[in-house]
């Protein structure tokens, strides 16, 4: 509704009754005015346009002012609309029925112009509020909806439904988690040879599509550093596997990279074991994991050749039977001592004359 220029419908068989309603409304600033000579005259209208308030007479043909207030208040896309019933002062009776059945007030004739100006601005003034409200109604719907999008780019679903169920996320540790860290090679040679639209642009849409293979293959994404792409299997949701899920998500990766037209080679390096989780911060918090398998998994991938995924020896047993595997040998990682790594070259296909009876 517009307070400057609402939309009006008076409704009256009466055509002497129309005019001379139109000229007050008009004396009052109202230019807005529509007219109908019946009910049925008036839902017509009303279907094919708004208005803000509808000026209702009681006798007419056709469809009589009952009729016509008990089908607008029904109707779920008229019903807010105030109707002023007009009456003469011997039909107070029928009044006070119409506004037992959602009449906001009513207008005697002959009509008194104070009496007409402070109900319309009443009676409008009232929609003008519940419009108000209604907006600023649907403006939380999706100022809330944007804060849970900004849950889930920030949180694991998981995550988002315990914080939203218990207003924390409690720190836990967790067993048997799969870390997977996966990277751009010569990354920061390519940012010194390309202008920051084109670096950004091309990282995102990459980590746009690592987050689709991840939970394609049940990994929780947990976050980016840089170049760099984190995330977890068997954290916070079950995967059956977790070892053999992180993999296949790796070489998915290794594959999706080749055909981005950036032209990146990335590498993959995948550890399992404990860590533990939690939320950290306030303002600009995040879930975060921590311990020895993140350590040893971010040292990994340092040590991947472009286009594999390296693996610690300690998970190759749960790996074995679904892929082939090189020996890169025993390798020095900083601060952990000496770990042979393999790398994952791809799945193990299946012999398909055995499996033919």
């Amino acid at each position: 509704m517009s307070q400057e220029q609402p939309a009006l419908l008076v409704v009256d068989d009466n055509e002497d009754n129309r005019y001379t309603l139109g000229r007050r409304l008009n004396r009052e600033g109202y230019d807005k005015v529509s007219f109908a000579e019946n009910g049925q005259e008036a839902l017509d209208h009303l279907a094919r346009q708004s208005c803000d308030l509808i000026l209702l007479d009681i006798t007419m043909p056709v469809l009589n002012g009952y009729e016509t207030l008990e089908r607008v208040k029904s109707d779920m896309r008229l019903r807010e609309i105030p109707v002023i019933m007009i009456s003469a002062l011997d039909q107070m009776d029928s009044v006070v029925r119409c506004i037992e059945s959602g009449a906001e007030d009513y207008l005697p004739k002959p009509f008194n112009a104070g009496l007409l100006r402070a109900r319309l601005r009443a009676c409008l003034e009232k929609k003008w509020l519940r419009d108000r409200e209604v907006e600023y109604l649907k403006q939380i719907e999706v100022e809330k909806k944007r804060a849970d999008d900004l849950l889930h780019a920030t949180l694991p679903a998981a995550a988002v439904h315990e914080l939203k169920s218990t207003n924390s996320v409690r720190p836990r540790r967790f067993e048997d988690v799969a870390v997977l860290f996966c990277d751009v090679v010569d990354f920061t040679s390519y940012c010194d040879q390309h202008g920051p639209e084109d670096v950004v642009s091309h990282l995102q849409g990459l980590v746009t599509t690592f987050e689709a293979i991840a939970a394609k293959h049940g990994l929780e994404k947990i976050k980016t550093i840089g170049d760099a792409f984190m995330a977890t299997a068997g954290l916070l949701q079950y995967v059956e596997d977790a070892a053999i899920a992180s993999v296949r998500a790796g070489l998915d990766m290794i594959e999706a990279a080749r055909a981005h037209e950036s032209g990146w080679e990335i590498r993959v390096g995948v550890h399992m074991g404990p860590v533990v989780g939690g939320v950290i911060g306030r303002k600009m918090y995040s879930f975060d994991i921590w311990g020895d398998t993140v350590n040893i998994a971010s040292r990994i991938v340092a040590q991947a050749e472009p286009g594999s995924v390296l693996v610690s020896a300690s998970i190759w047993r749960n790996l074995r039977e679904a892929f082939e595997g090189r020996s890169k040998g025993l390798v020095e990682l900083k601060g952990k001592g000496t770990l042979e790594l393999i790398h994952c070259v791809r799945a193990v296909q299946p012999d398909v004359d055995a499996a033919t009876p």
